[in-house]
């Protein structure tokens, strides 16, 4: 009896070392790196989640902006990160859109990252100039065809609000010019001036106009209309069966991130998406939560991606 009991007693200490030499995840701060700009509409999740994050994890929630590059300055200090867990990046639509606008990135979108969750999603706002002719995207559409020389705006080249002005144009054989700008608010002033005729953009970015007369609202990119635009039609609705487009925003930490480390994060992200006050604080800007799980947010990039490449490659679309 003296002997298993010894052994048994070894055992018992032996896995209590090994559970005490697990490190403890967070062990230091966690920062959230964003290729967004202070004050974007991806930059409000983050400030808003950011207190949040701090108190459910027991360590310093960062948020670190690192806009430029299309992205790409943010996802490739995230992908060289120790993949501890304690750098994260918020990814947004140009994750799954870079790999087909850019020639090369420093990193690969599917391999040097481990998902951890959708946070969350938005649809865009195809707007135009007040003084534009038609009340919907089908109206306006129809009658610009009629008179040529049309244009629109977008933040740059590779973004989903350029792929799917691109989309409306190809589709609808409007031929319109691409306008590119360093930004949602240039691509904006270009719509007021009548510079460009339309473009699909955040609601934030739109909403002040679309309340003075200066701009109006064509079509939302949901399947669904927006609860907070309620009379303008989908984009499907107007004439394009079966679009759909989001802006999407998700957590990613390098690959080969501990999967309890990836576990615990995607547990937490998911806890503070729903407490009542995020839940309002998004909800008013347009934000519709998800808080997907790892695999999840696997197979919505890699369908992102492939839906793309599918209408850059049927339409010849150039990105320069």
């Amino acid at each position: 009896m003296g002997l298993p009991r010894a052994t048994a007693l070894v055992f018992g200490l032996l896995l209590a070392a090994a559970a005490h030499a697990q490190p403890v995840f967070p062990s230091r701060p966690v920062t959230l790196v964003l290729p967004s700009a202070p004050g974007d509409p991806t930059d409000l999740i983050a400030r808003v989640l950011q207190p949040k994050m701090s108190e459910r994890l027991g360590q310093q929630f960062v948020v670190e902006n690192r806009p430029g590059g299309s992205a790409v300055i943010a996802s490739s200090a995230v992908a060289k990160a120790p993949a501890d867990g304690h750098t994260l990046l918020l990814a947004l639509s140009a994750h799954s859109i870079n790999p087909i606008a850019l020639k090369e990135l420093p990193y690969d979108t599917f391999r040097d990252f481990a998902p951890v969750t959708l946070l969350a999603r938005f649809a865009l706002i195809v707007g135009a100039n007040s003084g534009a002719k038609g009340s919907d995207l089908r109206e306006f559409v129809a009658a610009a065809k009629g008179r040529g020389n049309v244009n629109f705006a977008s933040p740059g080249a590779g973004t989903l609000s350029f792929l799917v002005g691109e989309e409306i144009s190809r589709r609808s054989g409007l031929e319109a010019v691409h306008l590119a700008f360093k930004g949602g608010a240039p691509a904006v002033q270009a719509m007021l001036a009548n510079q460009a005729q339309y473009g699909a953009l955040p609601l934030n970015l739109l909403r002040a106009h679309f309340a003075s007369g200066k701009l109006k609202p064509l079509a939302v990119t949901s399947p669904q209309r927006s609860s907070q635009l309620p009379g303008v039609p989908t984009v499907a609705e107007s004439g394009f069966p079966g679009f759909e487009a989001y802006n999407w925003v998700g957590v990613f930490a390098p690959a080969a991130t501990p999967p309890a480390a990836v576990e615990k994060l995607n547990r937490e992200f998911a806890a503070a998406l729903h407490e009542p006050d995020v839940l309002q604080k998004l909800g008013a800007v347009g934000f519709e939560i998800v808080g997907s799980t790892p695999q999840e947010l696997d197979r919505f990039v890699r369908r992102e991606f492939e839906h793309w490449d599918r209408f850059v490659r049927e339409y010849n679309v150039k990105f320069d």
